[in-house]
């Protein structure tokens, strides 16, 4: 993964104040525990104002006129999760204000990260394996039994 996309709209959310927490494979890294990805997926709060942030955030990284079509109804929708794809690079962000009834913004518990000179809104290890072992997805699974390894949580 080319980390410096990443990065740039973390250090670009961070600027804009907006409300996201990472979840995912780049918070299992930013947690410790090193997994290859080439997205970045983030709970967004679904609010009109903190959309607008996240959209003056991403337009300060990439030049492209679809972000503007990134609505607050879209993420507070029948179906809360919005895959971005800037028209560069080999580089997506999974925006999500909710997965299905089990798990809202509000519900994600965070932590602040620093990682170069950033402070980081990160699901919480505990969240982030309540969020991963249940699922169907192999993947998620895995990670789900190295979260609870290494931070000695009880499933």
């Amino acid at each position: 993964m080319d980390l410096e996309p990443t990065m740039k709209v973390l250090q670009a959310l961070q600027n804009e104040e907006a409300r996201y927490v990472v979840v995912g494979a780049v918070a299992l890294n930013l947690l410790g525990l090193a997994r290859m990805t080439r997205d970045l997926d983030i709970f967004e709060d679904p609010t009109p104002d903190n959309i607008e942030r996240l959209k003056r955030a991403l337009s300060s990284v990439f030049s492209d006129p679809h972000i503007a079509e990134i609505s607050a109804s879209d993420l507070a929708g029948e179906y809360p999760a919005i895959a971005y794809v800037p028209p560069e690079g080999d580089f997506s962000i999974d925006i999500l204000s909710r997965l299905g009834e089990a798990f809202a913004y509000a519900d994600i518990e965070a932590q602040m990260v620093s990682f170069d000179g950033l402070s980081i809104r990160v699901a919480t290890p505990a969240m982030l394996y309540r969020i991963k072992k249940d699922t169907v997805r192999l993947q998620d699974r895995a990670d789900a039994e190295r979260l609870r390894e290494r931070f000695g949580l009880v499933g």
